[in-house]
This record gives structure tokens, C-alpha cells and sequence, in this order.
């Protein structure tokens, strides 16, 4: 039976001494490296020759966090996975941390079952996601299909409007801007409300920062 030797990256001594326990108490699983932070780790992991194949990583901490440190043993240990532990449910940081390169993401308040099910299955498989994280990543993959949609339904004349509505002008300036009557603009400003689903100026110019068109 091999054992799958583990990194742990917290920076709450409390947390990390908690798992190092839990995961000794598992003859299948060894702790070889415990830091307070990603800079700590990365000295230690470049002076090291007992390497982790699996690394527990928090994603707030001070020096280098868990997103940083990621992202720099994908570059120069991209055979160490990645595991992120975090009390965060937000799909920004969960994006952010998945595009870094993290193999799995669990929220701390799970089971030891699931850790230890996430560690194994990284280690032989390669990644790890829970119901959780599939679903925020449909969520995102949902909005950004949404997204795409909502921008392609709009005209190249729409899109110059758009992005003329971003300025301090007023409508009537826009108008005269794009070389249009006042009645033109104001049918592309009712057709762009229907299509992106808003309400009023303020909600086009928070999809036009959304999308990079102002």
C-alpha cells in the first residue's frame, strides 16, 4: 500500500495542526510539510527532496497566497496537486484558484470523508470536484454561454451606441455623435434594454464595464 505523502499551506496554526493530526492518524497518508504560508513553502519545498504529491492549500494568507502560490508550482511542480481548503464559497475565488491550477476545492467545514476521497482521487486521478463546485462551475459556464448570447444578438451600430451611453453625453449628444436622429438613438436604446434585459443608463453601462465595451 503506497502512502501518499501531503503539504499542508495554512496559515491558522489551529486548522493546519488539526488536519496534520487527523491525516497521521491514516497510515495511508503522511504529512511531510506544514507552513504558515506559500512563501515559507516554496523555500522549504526548494530545499526539500521528500516532496509532496498532494498539497492542502489554504487561499488567504499573508506573503504569498494560496492563488500565487498555485500558480508557481504549476510553472515548476506541475506534478504536485493542488487541493484548495478554504471557508470561501465565492466563484470568483473559486475561478481564480481552478485557473491557477488547483486540481480540487473543498470548503473547510466538510467531512474528513471527503478530504480524504478529494486526496485520493487527486492523487490517482488527477482532479477532484464536489456537487458544490460543479455547480458554481455550471453557474459561470451558464452566464458566460448567457453572455456570449446577449452580445452576439447585439448590432455593430448597437455595440458603438453602448459604448457611446459609458460617456457623459447626453442622448441627444449621441445622437449627434453617431450622425443619427434623436428618434434613432432613442430605438436603439429601447431595443438594447430588451435584448441585455435592463432597466435603465446605469445598468447598460455596468454591462458594457462587465464586458470590456467602455
Amino acid at each position: 500500500m503506497k502512502t501518499i505523502p501531503i503539504a499542508i499551506v495554512d496559515d491558522h496554526t489551529l486548522m493546519s495542526k488539526a488536519l496534520e493530526n487527523m491525516i497521521a492518524e491514516n497510515p495511508q497518508y503522511k504529512v511531510v510539510m506544514n507552513h504558515p504560508n506559500g512563501e515559507d513553502f516554496i523555500e522549504a519545498l526548494e530545499k526539500t527532496a521528500d516532496l509532496p504529491a498532494v498539497v492542502l492549500m489554504d487561499i488567504n494568507m499573508p506573503f504569498k497566497n494560496g492563488i500565487e502560490t498555485t500558480e508557481w508550482l504549476s510553472g515548476h511542480y506541475p506534478d504536485i496537486k493542488v487541493i484548495a481548503l478554504t471557508m470561501e464559497d465565492d466563484e470568483k475565488v473559486l475561478i481564480k484558484m481552478l485557473k491557477a491550477g488547483a486540481k480540487g476545492y473543498l470548503l473547510k467545514d466538510m467531512q474528513p470523508s471527503i478530504l480524504f476521497q478529494a486526496i485520493d482521487t487527486v492523487f490517482e486521478k488527477g482532479s477532484f470536484y464536489t456537487d458544490f463546485v460543479a455547480q458554481k462551475l455550471l453557474k459561470v459556464k451558464t452566464e458566460d454561454l448567457k453572455n456570449q448570447s446577449l452580445l452576439s444578438e447585439l448590432k455593430e451600430r448597437e455595440i458603438e451606441f453602448i459604448k457611446l451611453a459609458c460617456s457623459e453625453l447626453t442622448y441627444k449628444e449621441i445622437a449627434d455623435k453617431m450622425c443619427l436622429s434623436p428618434k434613432t438613438i432613442d430605438g436603439y436604446r429601447d431595443s438594447v434594454f430588451i435584448k441585455l434585459d435592463i432597466k435603465n443608463r446605469v445598468g447598460l453601462v455596468l454591462f458594457a464595464m462587465k464586458h470590456n465595451l467602455c
